[in-house]
């Protein structure tokens, strides 16, 4: 199972883990992802890393100033069979 942690702190929130978090539950919605058999998916507050927010972890690694594209692109790394199959369609 994938952990996903995005910082809901108040600065990351504003610089766009916000929208962060819309763009992790459609992509995980629409390959058939589920939050909690292949996807742990959860918000905390302050991972300690405001100067480059928005942050999100993966598991151990964090990752900072992740825009809509970077979530993306993290996301399709994640789960290549299931981006596989969204572009076959």
């Amino acid at each position: 199972m994938v952990k996903i942690k995005i910082c809901l702190g108040s600065s990351c929130f504003a610089r766009g883990n916000d929208r962060n978090v819309e763009t992790i539950e459609k992509f995980l919605l629409a390959r058939g992802l589920r939050d909690g058999v292949e996807v742990s998916l959860e918000g905390c507050l302050c991972l300690g890393k405001c100067a480059n927010g928005p942050v999100v972890m993966v598991d151990d690694v964090c990752y900072t100033n992740v825009s809509g594209g970077v979530i993306t692109d993290i996301l399709n790394k994640l789960f290549p069979a299931a981006a596989e199959v969204k572009n076959e369609q």
